[in-house]
């Protein structure tokens, strides 16, 4: 497949495919008989598998280093599997993080919902129609 259909097929712009290729996340395309890049379509379960290396905030350094083991063969699966393992616990410790962050938002949210429901239940206690802010005086007339 030609760059325009891998980009397409991959989300990924063709300036990207060809970056990649130049620092060595992608192996190069064979060339067609037009020396046009002509991919393998296998190519994109390795873009799909960076592309969540990526989401997940795996540093391009370390993803440059996992695409050099892997073009090494087998004798690096230790080494790679240690990588993704070392990955895996930052993510769930990021995870973790957002949950915590998470149920802060709801928390908050929480509040103003209870806020919002708390001056409705006073203004009808009262027979008010608005409340108005702390500190807010009527306008004089002169």
């Amino acid at each position: 497949m030609q760059i325009g259909e891998l980009a397409k097929r991959s989300g990924l712009s063709a300036y990207t495919i060809r970056y990649y290729e130049r620092i060595g996340l992608l192996p190069y395309a064979d060339r067609d008989r037009s020396s046009r890049r002509d991919y393998d379509p296998e190519i994109l379960i390795w873009i799909e598998f960076l592309g969540r290396l990526k989401t997940t905030g795996m540093p391009i350094r370390d993803m440059l280093r996992y695409a050099a083991l892997r073009k090494q063969g087998d004798t690096t699966v230790p080494e790679r599997q240690a990588m993704l393992e070392t990955h895996r616990d930052q993510v769930r410790d990021r995870v973790a993080e957002l949950q915590q962050c998470l149920l802060v938002l709801d928390q908050k949210i929480a509040g103003y919902a209870g806020e919002d429901q708390r001056m409705t239940d006073d203004d009808a206690a009262t027979g008010k129609s608005k409340r108005k802010p702390a500190g807010a005086r009527q306008a004089r007339t002169r």
